[in-house]
């Protein structure tokens, strides 16, 4: 599949962990990206529940096949019926992941998924077992290709020696740099990258603040995240304000910037931008084909030094 450097991520459309959100500004947002030139989307079951998934169907119900975004989605995050506000478990039983392919597949309205992802590590089974069962389905035709996500350097050698790992999903951003080694291997094995939460959850778009930390509403799930609290949060937000000149330079948003920093990484394919309106999609579009020079790239390298943003390598590989 030849993707986008930019896909549209649907966790926040799901309507649960982001605060409430309003479905007919989720489709136009949906709708809004491919316009603008993406072509992959990418969702999960447990966002909303299965809500995500059936929005992005109705995104996309009317649109010509040939028109049509390739739709990714995952596995393994099974919630309670019965009780919906209960954490969700980790699955990987053949049972359970061959429910849930059908429950995706009826969701999305789809024949075959184009990417079928392990969300997280399983509880219940060994890697090798959860792994086998989606390599069958890829050799079914029931999904196109299959990746991992949230799995590390071990983890995806022990998959590698079943059947070749398509594609890898970790959070990666100017904050949260701990995926590198996890990129690293993904370059030498030929297998694709996607990472998530490249504007870490709003932090480095240039619009997020102190003030709007303290008002987030309960629901949210950046209430309880340690880079949304106490030092680390200031030290972000002073990471955000050193990257603005940057983006003015380029005469781009400083979400561009943060998107096009994760995307000079050697291996890393695409980037997963989430947006809950059309607007936010104008904002962070541009980072698909912005090109940071090697000065800005060392300028980001010393301000992540300086403030003491995240953790983990501030180059890329061979600065």
């Amino acid at each position: 599949m030849a993707i986008t450097r930019v896909g549209f991520g649907a966790w926040a459309i799901g309507g649960t962990e982001w605060g409430a959100q309003d479905d007919e500004i989720s489709i136009r947002a949906i709708r809004h990206a491919i316009e603008r030139g993406v072509n992959w989307i990418d969702t999960a079951p447990i966002y909303g529940l299965g809500h995500s998934e059936a929005l992005v169907r109705r995104a996309l119900k009317e649109m010509p096949s040939a028109e049509r975004p390739y739709v990714f989605t995952k596995c393994s995050l099974v919630w309670d019926e019965a009780s919906r506000e209960a954490p969700p478990r980790r699955l990987g039983s053949r049972e359970s992941l061959r429910r849930e392919l059908d429950e995706s597949l009826r969701r999305l309205g789809v024949e075959r998924i184009d990417l079928y992802q392990m969300h997280r590590p399983a509880d219940d089974v060994p890697l090798e077992e959860y792994w086998q069962t989606l390599l069958e389905f890829k050799r079914a035709g029931k999904v196109r290709a299959v990746g991992l996500s949230n799995h590390t350097v071990g983890q995806l050698g022990r998959a590698e020696r079943l059947g070749h790992v398509d594609s890898l999903q970790p959070p990666f951003s100017a904050i949260r740099r701990q995926a590198a080694e996890e990129i690293a291997w993904c370059d030498a094995h030929d297998t694709g990258v996607i990472v998530y939460s490249p504007m870490q959850a709003g932090l480095l778009t240039g619009a997020f603040t102190a003030e709007r930390a303290r008002a987030l509403p309960p629901e949210d799930w950046r209430t309880r995240n340690v880079q949304f609290i106490g030092d680390a949060l200031v030290r972000n937000l002073r990471l955000a304000d050193a990257l603005k000149p940057i983006a003015a330079r380029h005469e781009a948003t400083l979400a561009a910037v943060a998107v096009a920093w994760v995307l000079t990484w050697p291996g890393v394919t695409g980037a997963i931008v989430g947006a809950r309106n059309p607007a936010q999609i104008d904002g962070w579009i541009g980072g698909g084909t912005l090109r940071l020079t090697d000065a800005d790239l060392r300028e980001i390298a010393g301000a992540i030094e300086r403030t003491g943003a995240g953790s983990g390598p501030p180059l890329p590989p061979g600065y």
